[in-house]
């Protein structure tokens, strides 16, 4: 059993790495520093831990070892305010990808595939193509910089007709 165990792990985990994309590309640097703060989710790839959610947003802090402190926080369908506190890590020098965890030890992939040069809106995704978030630091963001993103969205490797549009009540 317990050799089936590890099997069994070993290859989800193996599968994982199997693509029919190129290599993801990240942003040249990111400045963790003035990256922190708050983020509006636009858009976002569905997942079960985001299902029915609105008012999206998530909030980095740089602390002072270099790790980044993460609270997800979203209105849920029956109106709660749901929050759930991550912490994440560069795993290089550029900043652009980072390991992000809400239930240690497991670790999810966050790259910064697009930011713009005033920090005011992001694109997030993973190797796997599996999530996508468009972020910005307000609400709402305008439509020829959504146009734009979704323009380049082939580039990555992402399909737009996935994305799910997040209500913002403001």
């Amino acid at each position: 059993m317990y050799r089936f165990l590890l099997f069994l792990i070993a290859l989800i985990t193996l599968s994982g790495c199997t693509s029919n994309h190129l290599p993801l590309r990240t942003v040249d640097y990111v400045d963790l520093g003035h990256y922190g703060g708050r983020w509006y989710e636009i858009a976002r790839y569905e997942h079960s831990f985001e299902k029915g959610c609105r008012n999206v947003s998530a909030t980095y802090t740089l602390k002072e070892d270099g790790d980044i402190r993460v609270v997800n926080r979203c209105t849920t369908e029956e109106g709660t305010v749901k929050e759930v506190v991550g912490r994440a890590y560069a795993t290089d020098t550029t900043n652009s990808k980072l390991k992000v965890s809400f239930f240690r030890p497991f670790y999810g992939n966050y790259w910064v595939l697009m930011l713009d040069d005033a920090y005011s809106y992001a694109l997030i995704g993973d190797p796997s193509r599996e999530y996508l978030w468009i972020l910005s630091r307000r609400p709402t963001l305008e439509p020829a910089i959504i146009k734009r993103i979704l323009e380049e969205l082939p580039e990555f490797g992402y399909d737009s007709s996935r994305l799910i549009w997040t209500e913002q009540d403001g």
